[in-house]
């Protein structure tokens, strides 16, 4: 059986001893495949693979370290987040494993209100149909204040969120595409061309866009999860992102990948950046030797 993949982001990206702790704990269970580090969103995102019951103990012990290790109370980053293990999603590699990944996502999210005594906020299909940024709103002090109001609830764990580890947001979700564009321009510039990309601003489908500040770098950056990259093309993301920038005064420097892409997303773009008509991963030598 194929394994499952999840994708946790934690709240340190500039530590080097905590990124590094964070992908031991990690490996010692299951199989680590990348670590992105952003000192200006002050956050690492991990990729791992593993069987359901190894990837769980793979999780839990991130959290764990990462309960340990990070204090919210001195953190600054330009992502926004809600505790040191902000978002811990499982992922199927094919589709009709998603019973698979969400059946994990619940006994993860289990353990770590049992186990950490952290609590947990379920999101995306687990969590009726609310994202991320519904949780991420105003930041872990706004979070508390509508857990006491009665407006939000953990689904496990304590009502009351870490002094200093905060929550943790637990789904399921289908593979998607962390992608970045990198501007120089002024953060204004970056905000509105997030606006009129991202679906909820008549943009492409299924994504999700933020302008955010990267002062190390001296740059601005729309930052994107792409939902249904066969929706939303990167290629055509990309070149509406320039279009959109450039009539702002701004200039795209280059783009970022976070994580790990799909081959057919990769495919797709090659294709339509070579003009070859009807080009998909079906073409490419090496993914045509794994399916055999």
């Amino acid at each position: 059986m194929l394994p499952l993949e999840s994708v946790p982001n934690f709240s340190e990206g500039r530590d080097r001893g905590t990124i590094e702790a964070l992908g031991a704990a990690l490996s010692a269970h299951a199989t680590l495949l990348d670590v992105h580090a952003d000192a200006d969103h002050n956050r690492s995102v991990f990729t791992l693979v593993g069987r359901d019951d190894a990837l769980a103990e793979a999780l839990v012990a991130g959290v764990d370290e990462a309960r340990r290790r990070i204090d919210l109370r001195r953190h600054a980053g330009a992502h926004p987040r809600i505790g040191a293990t902000d978002i811990l999603p499982l992922v199927p590699i094919r589709p009709e494993h998603f019973e698979r990944a969400k059946a994990a996502a619940l006994a993860v999210g289990e353990q770590i209100g049992d186990d950490l005594g952290l609590p947990v906020f379920l999101y995306g299909e687990l969590g009726g149909a609310r994202g991320p940024a519904f949780f991420r709103r105003g930041g872990p002090g706004e979070l508390q204040r509508r857990v006491d109001a009665g407006e939000v609830a953990p689904s496990f764990g304590p009502r009351r969120l870490d002094p200093t580890a905060g929550g943790v947001l637990v789904g399921a979700r289908r593979p998607l595409i962390a992608f970045n564009v990198n501007l120089r321009g002024e953060l204004e510039s970056a905000r509105a061309v997030a606006a009129v990309v991202r679906e909820a601003g008549g943009g492409f489908p299924g994504v999700r866009a933020l302008g955010l500040d990267l002062p190390t770098a001296g740059l601005v950056q729309v930052s994107m999860n792409v939902e249904d990259w066969e929706a939303a093309a990167l290629h055509d993301i990309v070149d509406r992102v320039r279009l959109e920038a450039e009539a702002r005064g701004a200039e795209v420097v280059g783009s970022e990948l976070v994580g790990l892409m799909p081959a057919g997303a990769a495919a797709a773009a090659a294709g339509a950046m070579l003009g070859i008509d009807g080009f998909d991963a079906s073409r490419v030598l090496e993914l045509r030797l794994l399916d055999g």
